[in-house]
């Protein structure tokens, strides 16, 4: 039986998630496209942290990010968020944040998280710092995916297209 390496299944992994995602996108290109009415909303989701395709495939990085995080959905165009991961750098890093994401393009919600984040050994010495992330976001009933276009700074954080899975616990 043919023994597979860590590299090689984070690699086809990471191609799979980025298919899964031109797909969505091409199905959500012949849908509506528009910005979402601000209605309230109460709904809490869940995560078990992230998993990152990293735009640098020679940096020797951490593409798995397990972790534990919480997201509440307050309206229809926002959330706050935080958790904690074991990131990128094999560090564990907290995030806080505000998701607002008021255009929709079918089933998708497109827009950014503003907040912050520690734990990254290179960026302020692995205290907080500040990030706006865009992301895309796709619900169905009780399962969801945030998807983050996190990009590259310096030589302090490393690019990647981060996929962070979620499930809806209280709405």
């Amino acid at each position: 039986m043919k023994q597979w390496s860590s590299a090689r299944t984070a690699s086809l992994l990471g191609k799979a998630a980025c298919a899964a995602l031109l797909a969505l996108a091409s199905t959500a290109q012949a849908q509506t496209v528009g910005m979402i009415d601000n209605q309230p909303l109460s709904e809490t989701w869940l995560n078990a942290g992230f998993y990152s395709y990293h735009f640098q495939r020679d940096k020797n990085l951490n593409d798995s990010n397990p972790g534990l995080g919480a997201e509440y959905r307050f309206s229809t165009v926002a959330s706050v968020t935080a958790g904690r991961f074991y990131n990128s750098d094999r560090a564990y890093s907290n995030y806080l944040g505000v998701y607002y994401q008021p255009i929709k393009v079918g089933p998708l919600r497109i827009g950014a998280v503003v907040g912050g984040f520690s734990g990254y050994p290179k960026m302020r010495d692995g205290g907080w710092f500040p990030a706006l992330v865009p992301t895309i976001s796709y619900e169905y009933q009780r399962v969801g995916v945030n998807i983050a276009i996190v990009p590259s700074y310096k030589d302090r954080l490393y690019g990647a297209l981060s996929f962070q899975l979620k499930l809806k616990v209280f709405e």
